[in-house]
C-alpha cells in the first residue's frame, strides 16, 4: 500500500504505444523486469527497486521528462495545498485506470504528479 505524502513511482514518457512497447521490451531484456499493462498506453513494474512506469499516452497529460509521482490519501486537499504553496497546476484532476491524479509545476520549474485511489471506484474525472 502506498504511503501518504511519499514519492510512489517514477514514470518515463514514451511517445506512443509503439514506443512504450519498445521501451518495455528493452527493460525486460536488459534488466529482466516484468511489466503489467494498463491498456495500450501504460505499463509499470515493481521489479526495478522502485515503482517504475512507462506512459505512452498521446494525450495532453503526457510529460516531457521523468516524472516523480507522489501518493496522497486526499487528492483534493493535496491539490489545494500545492496551489496555496505556489505550485502551478499543469493538468487538473483526471481519472485513469486505478485512480485519479493531477500534475503540477513547482517554483523551480519541475513537473511532478500526485495520485490517489478513486474513492468512487471509477476512473472518471
Amino acid at each position: 500500500m502506498p504511503e501518504n505524502n511519499r514519492i510512489d513511482l517514477v514514470e518515463l514518457p514514451a511517445a506512443d504505444p509503439a514506443a512504450l512497447t519498445a521501451a518495455r521490451e528493452f527493460y525486460e531484456s536488459a534488466f529482466g523486469w516484468t511489466f503489467t499493462s494498463y491498456g495500450d498506453g501504460y505499463a509499470d513494474t515493481s521489479d526495478s527497486g522502485v515503482a517504475f512506469g512507462l506512459n505512452g499516452s498521446a494525450d495532453s497529460t503526457q510529460q516531457a521528462a521523468a516524472l516523480p509521482v507522489l501518493f496522497v490519501d486526499d487528492l483534493e486537499a493535496a491539490r489545494a495545498r500545492v496551489a496555496e504553496s505556489g505550485g502551478t497546476i499543469r493538468h487538473d484532476i483526471y481519472g485513469f485506470p486505478g485512480g485519479r491524479r493531477f500534475h503540477f509545476v513547482d517554483p523551480a520549474g519541475n513537473e511532478l504528479a500526485v495520485w490517489s485511489h478513486d474513492p468512487a471506484g471509477s476512473t472518471a474525472s
